[in-house]
C-alpha cells in the first residue's frame, strides 16, 4: 500500500472536517511541542517557570481561530512570542505557533497584511537572536529560513487553491456552455423536424385536396380518369406516410431502413420527380430549367433545396390559382440560386405565411438567404440562394 493511497483520502477528510475541530487539534499539537521543555526538563539549560509556560500556551491557543480571524490571530501569537522571548524563562527554541500563523496569513490574508506580517517576523526573529547571549550563526539561518519557508508554503497553498478554484469555475462554465449548446442543438433539430413535417404534410394534403375536389366531377364524366385520380391520392398519401415514418424514426432514435440501408432524404436530384408529381396530381404545368454546371452541395443544403421547391409549389397549388410554374436552378462557382415562379394572381399583401417563414429559416440554416414577392411578369416568385459545398460563408 503506497503512501499516496492513504495520504490523499486523509487530506480530503481534513478539508471537509469541522474547521474548529481541525484547528483545535492543531493548537493542541503546537502546545504539546512548546511544552516539551517541561516534559523533558533535563534536556536543556534554560530556566523553566509557570509564567513561561503560560506565555507558551498563549502562542498556541489563538490558533483555534486562525481561519476565522487570521490577521488578529497572527498578532496575538506574535505578541505572545515576543513576550516569551523577552521573559526568557524559557525562550522560544522553535516558534511553532509563529510558523503556523505565517502559513495561515500567507494563505488567507490580502497582500498588505501578509507582507507586513512577514517583515515583522523577519525583523523580530533577527533582533531576538541578536539579543540572545552566545547566539550561534546557524541560529540566524535556522530561524529566518523557518519563517521564510512557512510563508512560502502558505503562498504555494494559496496559489494551489486559486488554481483549483479556477479549474472548478472553468468546469462549471464548460458544463453550462455544453448544456446550452445541447439545448440549442435540440431546438434547432426540433425546428428542422417541424419544418420537414410541415412541408411533407402541406404538400401531400394540398395535392390530395386538389385531386379530391376534382374527383366527383371526373367520376360522372370520365370514370377511367377518376380511377387514376384516386390512385394518385393514394400514392401521395403513401409517400407522405413514408416520409413521416422516416422523420418519426429519427425522433425515436431509430434508423429507418429500406432493403437494409438508410433511406436518404430527397435532394436536388429528386426535383424532376417532384415536378412531375405536382404536374400529374394538381394539373399544373411545371417546367424545370437548369443553367450552369451542377456542383456538390452539403447534405443538409440538398434537403433544403428540395424542401424549398416543394413548399413553393405547395403554395402555388393552394393559393395562387396558377396554371403553370417554372423552377429555375442557376449554378455558379459559389452558390445555387433556386427560383420558383408561377403565373397566378400574386400576393394580396405582404407575404408572411408559415411556409415562407420556413423557407427563410431553411436558407439561413444553410448559410444562404431567401426572398419572396411579386414576379417580374406578375404571379408570385420565391428566390433562394444556397452556398455550394466548401463555401458556407460565401453569402454571409
Amino acid at each position: 500500500m503506497s503512501a499516496r493511497s492513504w495520504i490523499e483520502p486523509a487530506v480530503a477528510r481534513l478539508r471537509t472536517a469541522n474547521p474548529y475541530a481541525v484547528d483545535g487539534a492543531l493548537a493542541a499539537l503546537v502546545l504539546f511541542a512548546a511544552s516539551l521543555q517541561w516534559i523533558f526538563p533535563d534536556e536543556g539549560d534554560d530556566r523553566l517557570t509557570w509564567q513561561g509556560f503560560l506565555l507558551g500556551t498563549a502562542t498556541a491557543v489563538p490558533l483555534v481561530w486562525r481561519r476565522r480571524a487570521p490577521f488578529a490571530t497572527a498578532w496575538a501569537v506574535s505578541v505572545a512570542t515576543v513576550a516569551m522571548a523577552v521573559y526568557h524563562a524559557p525562550p522560544p527554541t522553535v516558534i511553532y505557533g509563529g510558523l503556523v500563523v505565517l502559513y495561515t496569513v500567507a494563505t488567507l490574508c490580502p497582500p498588505i497584511e501578509r507582507r507586513l506580517m512577514l517583515l515583522g517576523w523577519l525583523f523580530g526573529v533577527f533582533f531576538t537572536v541578536f539579543l540572545k547571549e552566545h547566539a550561534q550563526p546557524f541560529e540566524y539561518a535556522f530561524h529566518l529560513l523557518s519563517v521564510v519557508c512557512a510563508y512560502a508554503l502558505g503562498m504555494l497553498a494559496r496559489v494551489q487553491r486559486a488554481y483549483t478554484a479556477a479549474l472548478e469555475d472553468r468546469a462549471r462554465r464548460l458544463e453550462r456552455e455544453r448544456a446550452s449548446d445541447t439545448e440549442r442543438a435540440r431546438a434547432q433539430e426540433r425546428s428542422r423536424i417541424a419544418r420537414d413535417m410541415h412541408d411533407i404534410l402541406a404538400h401531400a394534403v394540398s395535392l390530395m385536396v386538389v385531386q379530391a375536389e376534382a374527383g366527383p366531377v371526373v367520376v360522372r364524366t370520365d370514370p377511367a380518369r377518376a380511377e387514376a385520380v384516386f390512385d394518385t391520392i393514394a400514392a401521395t398519401g403513401r409517400d407522405a406516410m413514408t416520409q413521416l415514418r422516416r422523420i418519426l424514426g429519427v425522433l425515436k432514435e431509430e434508423q429507418p431502413v429500406t432493403g437494409g440501408e438508410r433511406v436518404p432524404q430527397p435532394g436536388v436530384a429528386a426535383l424532376p420527380a417532384l415536378a412531375h408529381q405536382v404536374a400529374e396530381s394538381a394539373g399544373l404545368r411545371v417546367e424545370l430549367r437548369t443553367d450552369g454546371e451542377p456542383r456538390p452541395l452539403h447534405r443538409d443544403t440538398e434537403v433544403a433545396a428540395y424542401r424549398v421547391v416543394q413548399e413553393a409549389l405547395t403554395n402555388t397549388v393552394k393559393h395562387a390559382y396558377a396554371s403553370s410554374a417554372v423552377i429555375e436552378l442557376d449554378w455558379t462557382e459559389r452558390a445555387l440560386t433556386l427560383s420558383v415562379t408561377d403565373d397566378g394572381r400574386g400576393p394580396a399583401g405582404t407575404p408572411g405565411g408559415h411556409g415562407l417563414i420556413g423557407i427563410r429559416e431553411r436558407a439561413a440554416a444553410c448559410g444562404g438567404d431567401a426572398e419572396a414577392g411579386r414576379g417580374p411578369d406578375g404571379g408570385f416568385r420565391v428566390v433562394v440562394r444556397l452556398p455550394v459545398a466548401g463555401d458556407r460563408a460565401a453569402l454571409g
